[in-house]
């Protein structure tokens, strides 16, 4: 069940109201008491009915929100707890709460191999305490992929700050083509992970276009306090990667790309699709011949020779030119291999 915000606010006014046991509260005293918490927290000044406050009080006893809050009506007049310690901060975790608290736990996990998760660490630690206290571990049943030696995770933290308050990076940068690093200013937009490996999106300067740098290929990274931060009008993150697999964006259209898969890697093609844009053109007991509509890149590539004979680029023609040569030139690295 959903529950809004001045909901919440009533629920914990009317727990401390009752939990005075000092004061006698009527009906009327805890609709006063709400309209004021109201008006303090919300700026609210028509107040709340009798029928609302009603309905929170029986919201509370029952089990709907798991407060099973013990309200008594005294004197058929004055509301209080029959329970004097209780208070719906203090209600005590189920068999089930632990049992999601553990699943959740587990997921978190999964990010404590980045510097940048390092206080959620810390926290994941103190949820796996109160958990192992109420009950006994039970073994890991969730495992996301994970390279904890992956370079330049230390960077993220950095990075995000960046993004976050609109700061321009001075980056050492080393591609894989370069002999050495070289120096550049960096405008920061947008931090992505493909295939577990990190990319910070934006521009080295106003002039030049939108550029990816891979995290692991950073040799050195600082905040410039000196230059000012350009935000390039054309990049928006929500649309940015809609016409491409992975991260590298070119200047061409998205085209039609027709995939013909066999009968062993139809399947696989199905249930993963390769693209939000994938529709299903023909199928058969032989394979499934399927289109997408993306931009060409080096990603698109390495995911369709990842299925090797598995696959069949029917369009693009250039496409299919390329994907038959990287085969042809691979295939000859085996010309030894004829007798095997």
């Amino acid at each position: 069940m959903p529950i809004n915000r001045n909901a919440l606010i009533r629920f914990k006014t009317i727990d401390q109201c009752l939990q005075n046991r000092y004061r006698k509260w009527t009906l009327n005293d805890l609709i006063e008491a709400c309209s004021e918490a109201l008006y303090e927290y919300e700026g609210i000044e028509k107040g709340v009915s009798t029928r609302t406050i009603q309905a929170d009080i029986q919201l509370m006893r029952s089990d709907k929100i798991g407060y099973n809050a013990p309200i008594v009506v005294v004197d058929k007049k004055y509301y209080t707890y029959e329970d004097a310690k209780y208070s719906i901060i203090n209600i005590p975790i189920t068999e089930k709460d632990l049992n999601k608290l553990g699943e959740v736990t587990e997921i978190l996990k999964q990010f404590n191999g980045f510097s940048f998760f390092g206080e959620l660490g810390i926290m994941v630690q103190k949820l796996e305490d109160k958990i192992s206290a109420a009950r006994t571990k039970q073994s890991m049943v969730i495992d996301m992929e994970k390279n904890e030696n992956l370079q330049g995770l230390n960077n993220i933290e950095i990075i995000y700050r960046a993004i976050k308050n609109k700061l321009v990076l001075e980056i050492w940068y080393q591609s894989f083509k370069a002999k050495r690093p070289g120096k550049m200013l960096f405008n920061p937009y947008l931090l992505k992970e493909y295939r577990n490996r990190w990319f910070v999106i934006g521009t080295k300067t106003q002039e030049q276009g939108i550029i990816n740098l891979a995290l692991d290929r950073i040799k050195d990274i600082d905040i410039d306090k000196e230059t000012a931060y350009y935000k390039n009008p054309d990049f928006d993150h929500a649309n940015f990667y809609k016409d491409v697999i992975g991260v590298t964006v070119t200047r061409m259209r998205p085209v039609n790309v027709h995939l013909l898969f066999n009968d062993q890697n139809a399947p696989y093609a199905l249930t993963k699709p390769l693209h939000h844009s994938q529709k299903v053109i023909s199928e058969s007991e032989n394979g499934v011949e399927i289109s997408i509509k993306v931009k060409l890149n080096f990603e698109l590539e390495r995911e369709i020779l990842g299925f090797g004979d598995g696959v069949k680029v029917l369009a693009p023609e250039g496409l299919k030119k390329r994907i038959a040569s990287i085969l042809k030139n691979a295939a000859s690295k085996y010309e030894e291999c004829k007798d095997l």
